[in-house]
């Protein structure tokens, strides 16, 4: 077994496709020997991931690109779309009291992200966004 693993992936927009970069990042997981526990939050920051670039790229033919670096003490999570680009500044951390009187529940991703990984670097312009989201696995 290698110190690292590395696996890169281009997804369409295909309705569920990020189960595909879930299941690539369980077999990298386990082949590493990494816990369930810290395997479960990992594919939960990429969902969040995976499902803003999608809903919010605003890209004519979407893609993303995903890229996993893995090693028994980190993984770094690498999303890349090709949309319109946003300001990271300026989305608006949501209220839990507002979201539970509004019928949309939805708008949680980023801060679930933020909350969950332990380095998060977000670079966006017209050209797109890349995410980078470290978790220590240790």
């Amino acid at each position: 077994m290698s110190d690292m693993v590395k696996m890169k992936i281009v997804l369409p927009k295909i309705h569920n496709i990020e189960l595909v970069a879930l299941e690539g990042l369980d077999r990298m997981a386990k082949h590493v020997g990494i816990e369930e526990e810290k395997i479960g939050e990992a594919k939960i920051l990429v969902t969040e991931a995976v499902i803003n670039a999608f809903e919010h790229s605003g890209g004519k033919n979407p893609t993303i690109r995903i890229e996993y670096t893995l090693t028994k003490e980190k993984l770094i999570i690498y999303v890349r779309d090709y949309g319109t680009g946003f300001r990271p500044s300026e989305v608006e951390e949501p209220d839990i009291h507002k979201k539970m009187k509004s019928e949309s529940k939805r708008g949680w991703g980023l801060k679930l992200i933020k909350t969950m990984s332990d380095d998060l670097s977000i670079e966006s312009d017209q050209n797109g966004t890349k995410i980078t989201i470290i978790k220590n696995l240790i």
